[in-house]
């Protein structure tokens, strides 16, 4: 019995092995181009939210100053309830970085002389990497100062 070409074509309801490693090929290439894409927007990411946290905790220490008439002598001082037994300006986790390290505080600091701010900043992605500082005033890193 010979087979017509349509019924040939009717008979087969399965995809090769070919057809399917193509297909897995072709999700590999496209895995491994989108991987460095998202790691790059998820590296900016930190960097944002980075920055509206400096930003946060220089308001913070603002209405810090604003409620006793000083600045906290260190950062920590705003997960603590208040000297007089107020309630705390930030939770503890606030003032960790996107990567792990506790946000550098500087008071009196060495970049915000003209406001007379503290100086607050992320040492970024890499501690050791003064390029990657994302601090409270204009592009300049901050001299290493203690916590």
């Amino acid at each position: 019995m010979k087979l017509e070409p349509t019924e040939r074509v009717a008979r087969r309801s399965a995809f090769t092995l070919m057809e399917m490693l193509v297909v897995v090929a072709i999700l590999v290439v496209l895995a491994g181009a989108a991987v460095p894409i998202y790691m790059r927007y998820l590296n900016e990411a930190k960097k944002d939210r980075a920055r509206i946290d400096v930003k946060t905790l220089t308001e913070m220490v603002d209405s810090y100053r604003i409620k006793y008439n000083d600045f906290p002598a260190i950062l920590a001082a705003l997960a603590q309830p208040g000297p007089n037994g107020g309630e705390k300006f930030a939770d503890q986790r606030s003032l960790i970085d996107p990567w792990g390290h506790e946000y550098q505080y500087a008071q009196p600091g060495t970049h915000n002389t003209d406001s007379d701010k503290p100086d607050i900043w992320s040492l970024g992605p890499k501690s050791n990497d003064p390029t990657g500082i994302i601090g409270n005033w204009s592009d300049a890193p901050p001299a290493q100062a203690a916590n």
